[in-house]
Order: structure tokens, then C-alpha cells, then sequence
């Protein structure tokens, strides 16, 4: 679902100073989010910036999932143009590709 609102967006994975645990999401765009969890800790600690929120759009789609019990791609139409452009939508919701 994010790679569908955020097409060509990178996950990436390591270990910080301490041992603590990150995860970047990384966009072409100038986007970013970094989530850190240390060693024992159950909370995490984000930081983002750029011209889109990614954490914000990952946490949407988590809160639509929790909410609704499935995510708007499922069940979405499809339409494809001539020119090869491609958009689901589903209700409200939508994603050009």
C-alpha cells in the first residue's frame, strides 16, 4: 500500500550507536522518515522531513487497516488510459501509478 502512494520508495534496515534498532524510508523526492527503537525499549522514536510525511502515510494506511479490517486496494477499480496511465480507486480513496 505505501509503495502505492509513494511510488519508488526505499526501506532500508540497521543498527545504531548502542545497538538500537533503525529503519529509514527514502524517496527521490527529498522525502525521508528514520524510526529508532533501543535496545529494550517497546516505544520508537521517529524523525521525517521533505515535501511528503512518509511515517504519517505508513501510519494511515495502518489506521484504515485497523479501522476498516482491510486496505482500499483490494475490491479497487482499475482504469487504464490509452497512454498507458493507470489509476485504482476504490471509494474515496485513490492511487495513480
Amino acid at each position: 500500500m505505501l509503495t502505492l502512494l509513494a511510488p519508488g520508495i526505499e526501506h532500508r534496515t540497521g543498527t545504531g550507536p548502542g545497538g538500537s534498532r533503525m529503519t529509514w524510508m527514502l524517496h527521490a523526492d527529498g522525502s525521508w522518515a528514520r524510526a529508532t527503537t533501543r535496545p529494550g525499549d517497546r516505544t520508537t522514536t521517529v524523525h521525517q522531513g521533505g515535501p511528503r510525511r512518509l511515517y504519517d502515510l505508513l501510519d494511515e494506511v495502518r489506521w484504515r487497516w485497523i479501522e476498516k479490517g482491510e486496505l482500499p486496494v483490494y475490491g479497487a477499480r482499475v482504469t487504464i488510459t490509452p497512454e498507458g496511465g493507470t489509476t485504482l480507486t476504490r471509494g474515496g480513496w485513490a492511487a495513480v501509478l
